[in-house]
């Protein structure tokens, strides 16, 4: 029988780290997202989701979302210039990145 460990089975990079936080936890506080994931959502048919890894106050934690505004905006955002600094703000009704 053999040992999962001597199987050489890796974990994804892309494996979030860190304990999930609210969204409404985190608006107007200073963050550093480190890496994000857009993918088709599994309770809304027909619809996406953001996942943000982030590090606030020194811990990352993980952010799920929504906004289209938030999804649009990051993936215009190159690779090279991760991790970067943000306040993410609620205007009217729509998430932003300040």
């Amino acid at each position: 029988m053999f040992n999962f460990k001597d199987l050489g089975i890796k974990p994804k990079e892309s494996a979030f780290i860190g304990k999930k936080i609210d969204m409404e936890d985190i608006l107007n506080l200073e963050v550093i997202v480190i890496g994000f994931e857009i993918k088709d959502s599994t309770k809304k048919a027909n619809t996406k989701y953001l996942t943000l890894q982030i590090e606030v106050d020194g811990n990352k934690r993980v952010v799920f979302t929504g906004s289209k505004n938030l999804m649009d905006l990051i993936s215009q955002i190159p690779k090279d210039k991760f991790p970067f600094k943000t306040i993410i703000k609620k205007n009217d009704k729509r998430l932003e990145f300040t």
